[in-house]
């Protein structure tokens, strides 16, 4: 007899999928809009450059690493309700794969179709591995794939692995014991990303796609994001951050998706296209959060989980989900 007890959200992982998500954001606005990337032949248009080098291949490394955690924790919570849980995790990837092949036909770089594919070929299979193979394959993935193939969605399979250890060894359970070991490595991916950041923003435009620098500085740069956020969720400040990107990063299916639909929307009537207007795009970027953020807020004080969340969890296990919060019970006096 298996226990129907849904394991316990962790909030600092939410807060950092949502944070994840806004730096995606910015830079599928002008991969989708085809926003102009040189002002002259070998000249990055400067303002993009910047761009690159703060958001381009920053976050997405965080929002796969989470996918690869998110995974072990789902697997290990279906355990406790299904005799076959990687049936019906398989499920689920299946479903986020016809997602993402609709999704595909609006944004050709989206990441859902990819995840799918990575999840069933590779993740599935690893589940079952020791995790000290599943840590040494992560690596080996991850930088051999930056150093020696220049990143990309090549990185995916790697960032999965090293997601998946994260929850074998137990990382995600006892985040708040691990304060002192997130500062060290904040203390020592900062200077390395700053370091792999100038390497970068100062390689010849014509260069760099010869170069491993940009998937360097991006991984470099997502550990010290990820790191520094982590510490920053611990303060009080924090706390009133998390508020905010906790409900976006629990609806990031819906939220990512949407985005996609707010920016072809907006484009044509802002003239990003072709353009070389990032001081637009940023302003796109920032009102397009403020929306999510507020909606996903809303929406979670109502519903349990988003719109596609809630379809996706639907089919994953092949019954209809209550939706709908519990009323908090009246207080009598």
């Amino acid at each position: 007899m298996h226990q129907n007890a849904a394991r316990p959200r962790i909030h600092e992982l939410d807060a950092v999928r949502g944070f994840a998500l806004c730096g995606i954001l910015v830079v599928n606005i002008w991969q989708l809009t085809d926003m102009a990337t040189v002002k002259a032949p070998g000249e990055l248009v400067p303002l993009r450059h910047l761009l690159s080098v703060l958001f381009e291949g920053r976050f997405f490394p965080i929002f796969s690493f989470l996918f690869g955690l998110s995974f072990a924790l789902f697997l290990d919570s279906a355990a406790l309700r299904t005799d076959r849980p990687r049936l019906v995790l398989a499920r689920r990837l299946v479903a986020l794969g016809l997602l993402g092949l609709a999704h595909h036909q609006f944004q050709p770089g989206e990441a859902l179709l990819p995840y799918a594919i990575v999840g069933l070929v590779i993740l599935l299979p690893a589940a079952s591995l020791p995790r000290w193979a599943i840590l040494i394959a992560g690596l080996v993935g991850t930088v051999g794939v930056a150093v020696w193939l220049g990143g990309g969605f090549g990185l995916i399979p790697g960032l999965f692995l090293l997601g998946l250890a994260a929850a074998r060894f137990g990382i995600a359970d006892t985040l708040d014991e691990r304060g002192w070991q997130l500062a060290v490595l904040f203390a020592l991916a900062l200077p390395a990303a700053v370091f792999a950041g100038m390497w970068q923003y100062r390689t010849p435009y014509l260069d760099l796609l010869a170069t491993c620098a940009p998937a360097v500085a991006g991984l470099l740069g997502a550990l010290a994001y990820l790191t520094g956020l982590l510490l920053v969720l611990r303060t009080e400040t924090g706390a009133v951050l998390a508020e905010v990107l906790a409900p976006m990063g629990r609806m990031a299916l819906t939220n990512y998706v949407s985005a996609t639909a707010l920016i072809l929307l907006a484009a044509p009537h802002l003239g990003l296209a072709g353009s070389a207007n990032y001081g637009l795009l940023l302003g796109l970027a920032a009102a397009i959060i403020i929306v999510q953020a507020f909606v996903s807020w809303g929406w979670l004080k109502v519903f349990r989980y988003g719109p596609l969340e809630w379809v996706w969890r639907c089919v994953t296990w092949w019954e209809l989900v209550p939706a709908r919060r519990e009323p908090e019970p009246s207080r009598r006096w």
